[in-house]
């Protein structure tokens, strides 16, 4: 009769579908439930046939007619040594035996994944902005209160859960200002200059966009250091930019030379417009502090070449070795005199990631931008706007960080014995971390003065580069999928991140506890030796 269930018209299209699934899925179709035995007819089931033809039509995104610039982003820290380890997890929890019993990642700078504990007055603060009728409970102290009140206030509606300013809530970017100038002597911070961001990543991603302009060889060169962390390579991919590389001094603890700066620039003039010097201090992979006088050439260099200074600062509270200090760009910036901080335009970065804080969930972070063009900032907050603006409870976890407890508050001392607590056992775990490594033949491990990692360059013999070949990998990254494979240890291989030809490396974190460290670190140091027995 042509009518489907319930008497609507359609009933064959329906059956067909139906009839469709049932073959899709090798089963036999059934039809309308009548007495008897019912069959398709061939008709039908050439219908069903053509039907489900058009179900699985070719795919309009393809790997062919994607955004060739998102194709060609790498970014090696969550690359395919990670999603092998997410694979032997798995493995491990079916029962599938191998000879380790879980997977350590060593790979990320995730402290809180890692074991350490959460800083008690920023989680209190946070979690009264969240749930303000904790304002109430006698279990708060009342410093924490004070600072959630202001957040809140701030905030529409009184609530974290309210869309804020592009460029974040007003009194936590006077609280940013209040902290830049308390860091850096009183060197004076404005809050218009200051934008809250979704961790650093997407403030240096953000000024990385506005800067790059250009066609053929008046494309905007970003110059980057060698090694690198992967999200600059990656930006740069994304946007299409050219990546200009300049090495660090592995034989020199890392240090960055204003005259290899000078050669990468000269020669990458023939193919684009470098405009842009992207600075990591202290350094990651590499765990280099740089000293006051590198900063100041590294200054003059950008004011010379006309260069916008990217400083990407988010582990400035990371220093461990005896002698390195930490010292901010903009503060060695402004005691250089008016004709360079009236002039050289720089972008300062800083996360709720790394430090001591370790809150890498919050998303939490600012960027400081000096000397813009004014039609510029406009601009800027225009682009900072589509993301609407950063996670609230990250830009409250900022404040916490910007605005600690002080002397005199109940908080002060819990604060600065687990601050304290943090940096003292970072420390220790860098030393150890150096040592032990050092300690493996054929491994060498520059001093580890700041950030949260070890970076070392580790012999591969010819056998192994030639069976690395095969398999169509580099050399790096077939020593450390086999490490993973054969110990659950997961790091990065320092192709990922850049190296000078013809040497190898890893980056290691040196964040899971100290025993546990010394465990992987004795698992390294086996593989290595075995490794190197076995491709001799």
């Amino acid at each position: 009769c042509g009518r489907g269930p319930g008497g609507c018209r359609g009933g064959r299209t329906d059956m067909a579908l139906r009839c469709a699934a049932s073959l899709a899925a090798g089963r036999q179709p059934r039809g309308p439930r009548r007495e008897g035995t019912v069959r398709w007819s061939s008709a039908a089931k050439a219908s069903a046939v053509k039907i489900n033809e058009k179900a699985s039509r070719e795919k309009i995104l393809t790997l062919e007619s994607m955004n060739p610039q998102v194709k060609a982003v790498e970014y090696a820290v969550r690359g395919p040594i990670v999603l092998k380890a997410g694979e032997i997890e798995k493995e491990l929890l079916k029962g599938i035996k191998k000879p380790f019993t879980e997977v350590i990642k060593a790979n990320i700078g995730d402290a809180h994944a890692m074991g350490q504990r959460p800083i008690t007055f920023l989680r209190q603060v946070v979690a009264l902005c969240t749930y303000p009728n904790l304002l109430d409970s006698p279990s708060f102290p009342e410093d924490a209160k004070k600072r959630a009140r202001r957040i809140l206030q701030g905030c529409g509606g009184n609530s974290l859960g309210s869309y804020t300013a592009s460029q974040g809530i007003n009194c936590i970017r006077e609280d940013v200002a209040s902290y830049i100038e308390r860091r850096d002597g009183g060197v004076p911070a404005d809050p218009d200059n200051i934008y809250l961001t979704t961790g650093a990543s997407d403030g240096i991603s953000a000024i990385l966009k506005i800067l790059i302009s250009g066609g053929g060889k008046s494309r905007t060169g970003v110059m980057i250091p060698i090694p690198q962390y992967p999200l600059y390579s990656a930006a740069i991919s994304e946007l299409d930019a050219i990546q200009v590389n300049y090495y660090l001094d592995e034989e020199n603890c890392w240090a960055l030379n204003v005259n290899e700066l000078r050669r990468a620039l000269n020669e990458a003039k023939a193919y684009c417009n470098p405009k842009v010097l992207c600075i990591i201090n202290p350094g990651n992979p590499t765990g280099q502090v740089q000293n006051r006088k590198c900063i100041e050439d590294v200054i003059h260099f950008a004011w010379e070449e006309k260069l916008f200074l990217l400083a990407d600062e988010v582990y400035q509270d990371n220093v461990y070795s005896e002698g390195c200090q930490f010292h901010s760009f903009k503060k060695i910036l402004y005691e250089m005199g008016p004709e360079y901080y009236n002039n050289v335009e720089l972008a300062s970065f800083h996360s709720t990631s790394k430090g001591y804080m370790g809150e890498c969930g919050y998303r939490g972070g600012y960027m400081e931008v000096l000397n813009l063009h004014p039609d510029i900032k406009g601009q800027l907050v225009k682009l900072l706007s589509i993301r609407l603006c950063p996670p609230v409870s990250g830009q409250a976890a900022m404040d916490v960080v910007v605005n600690p407890p002080v002397p005199g508050e109940e908080s002060y001392a819990q604060f600065v014995k687990e601050k304290e607590s943090v940096l003292s056992n970072l420390a220790k775990k860098a030393k150890l971390t150096e040592d032990l490594l050092n300690k493996i033949p054929g491994v060498h491990c520059n001093p580890l003065q700041g950030a949260m990692y070890a970076f070392p360059q580790i012999f591969i013999p010819s056998k192994a580069i030639e069976e690395a070949k095969a398999h169509k990998m580099a050399p790096d990254m077939f020593y450390c999928m086999k490490l993973l494979e054969e110990t659950g240890i997961c790091v990065v291989p320092g192709s990922g991140f850049g190296q000078r030809e013809g040497s190898y490396h890893f980056r290691i974190t040196i964040l899971p506890p100290v025993e546990k460290l010394k465990i992987l670190l004795e698992k390294v140091k086996d593989f290595h030796i075995k490794f190197l027995e076995k491709y001799a």
